[in-house]
C-alpha cells in the first residue's frame, strides 16, 4: 500500500505544482454546518442525486425550481402528509423529469429522514457526527434505510452535503488500484469496500487532511 506522501506527489505532478493542486481542493463543510442543515436540505439533496443517476445533470439542474416547487420545498412533513391522488398528479407534472420509481423515492426518504429523526433527535446531527473511519457503515445505512441511494449516490449525496467523505469515482477506483489495492473496477463486495475504508483510514492517519480531500487528490493522480 503506497504512502499517502507518493500519492500526493503524484497528484502534484499531474497538476503541475503543489500551489496549484492545493488551490483545486475544496473548502470542506464544519461538522456543525451539516449538523444544522434543515432537513428539507437533506431531503432535497437525496431527490437531485437520485434524478440525475443516469440522465443529463443539466437537465435535472434546469428543472430544479420545479422540483422545489412540486414537492412542497421538500419540506419533510408536508411531503409524507401527501395522499395518493397529490402523487398521481406529480407523476404527471411536467415542471419535473417524470419517472415514477424516482418519484417515489422521495416519500420513502422523507419517511427515513423523520424515522431517524425521532431515532436519534436529529437527521443532520446523526449524518454529521458518525465517523469517516467507517463511511462504509454509513452508505451501506443509506442503502438499507433509503430509496435508491445505494452506491455512488450516496456517495454524491453526503458529499453535496457537506459531509466529508469520499467518492468512489473511477480516478479514485484507480488510484487505489495502483496503490495496491486488489479490488475490481466497481468494488461492491463487503471485503473490497472495507478495503477501500481501511485504504482511506490509514491516508487520513499518515496526512490528518480529510477524506474529501484525500479523495480529490487521489483523483488527480490520474486526471489531468
Amino acid at each position: 500500500m503506497l504512502k499517502f506522501e507518493e500519492i500526493y506527489l503524484r497528484a502534484a505532478e499531474h497538476k503541475s505544482g503543489v500551489d496549484v493542486l492545493e488551490q483545486l481542493l475544496p473548502e470542506a463543510s464544519s461538522v456543525e454546518a451539516v449538523a444544522s442543515l434543515d432537513e428539507s436540505r437533506f431531503l432535497a439533496e437525496m431527490t437531485r442525486c437520485i434524478f440525475q443517476a443516469g440522465f443529463v445533470w443539466r437537465v435535472i439542474n434546469q428543472k430544479w425550481q420545479g422540483f422545489e416547487d412540486v414537492f412542497h420545498g421538500f419540506d419533510v412533513n408536508r411531503v409524507l402528509s401527501l395522499q395518493p391522488e397529490d402523487w398521481e398528479e406529480i407523476c404527471a407534472d411536467t415542471r419535473i423529469a417524470r419517472n415514477r420509481q424516482k418519484i417515489g423515492s422521495v416519500r420513502v426518504n422523507a419517511q427515513f429522514i423523520e424515522d431517524i429523526a425521532l431515532e436519534t433527535g436529529s437527521f443532520g446531527r446523526f449524518i454529521a457526527d458518525w465517523p469517516a473511519s467507517d463511511l462504509i457503515g454509513l452508505l451501506e445505512l443509506l442503502k438499507k434505510r433509503g430509496a435508491r441511494l445505494g452506491g455512488n449516490t450516496g456517495q454524491r449525496f453526503l458529499r453535496n452535503v457537506g459531509k466529508d467523505s469520499f467518492y468512489l469515482g473511477k480516478d479514485v477506483i484507480r488510484c487505489l488500484q495502483n496503490s495496491g489495492l486488489d479490488i475490481k473496477d466497481n468494488p461492491t463486495s463487503k471485503k473490497e469496500l472495507a478495503a477501500i475504508q481501511q485504504a482511506f483510514n490509514q491516508w487520513h492517519e499518515e496526512s490528518n487532511r480529510s477524506y474529501t480531500h484525500i479523495s480529490k487528490i487521489a483523483a488527480y493522480t490520474i486526471s489531468s
